[in-house]
């Protein structure tokens, strides 16, 4: 069985708007998160996850910044691109884990439904998707309240 494991990470900084995406999931906040695509730093780093594992290079390889079609782009679509390519490369998604790191919103109340989002797109059980959230103890520019990072991890086995 060849089994293969990806890491991503992903940052963006707070900038105007009412809300943030996170794992797929709008969550009310006096700020939004600045980026080319939806800036969904949860997705993006998971999606490089799963391109680490492939080694196929990262988000912006797929989807470049250069091009006009993917602003304000949707995560989900990168996301549910990576998925494919596994599958089309023989393998399937065992489990991903996400950890994002912010001192505000508050992941909590919402990681289940970011948990059951983020499942859907990639076709597996809740169970083997894991949410978490943590603070930098108020140091460095998450704990400045500047902007929010994420890093994830994704097993992917031979199909």
């Amino acid at each position: 069985m060849d089994i293969r494991l990806g890491n991503g990470f992903d940052v963006h900084r707070f900038g105007a708007g009412d809300h943030v995406v996170l794992c797929g999931v709008e969550i009310p906040h006096d700020r939004g998160l600045q980026g080319h695509s939806d800036a969904d730093v949860g997705m993006h780093a998971l999606t490089d996850a799963i391109y680490g594992a492939l080694a196929q290079g990262d988000i912006g390889r797929h989807f470049p910044p250069s091009e006009a079609r993917w602003k304000g782009a949707a995560s989900d679509i990168f996301l549910r691109h990576a998925s494919d390519l596994a599958g089309q490369m023989g393998f399937a998604l065992s489990n991903a884990d996400v950890t994002l790191i912010c001192e505000f919103p508050k992941i909590g109340p919402h990681a289940p439904a970011m948990r059951a989002r983020l499942a859907g797109i990639m076709g597996l059980e809740i169970s083997r998707v894991s949410v978490k959230a943590t603070t930098s103890e108020r140091l460095g520019f998450t704990g400045r309240g500047e902007g929010i990072a994420a890093i994830a991890t994704a097993t992917l086995v031979s199909a």
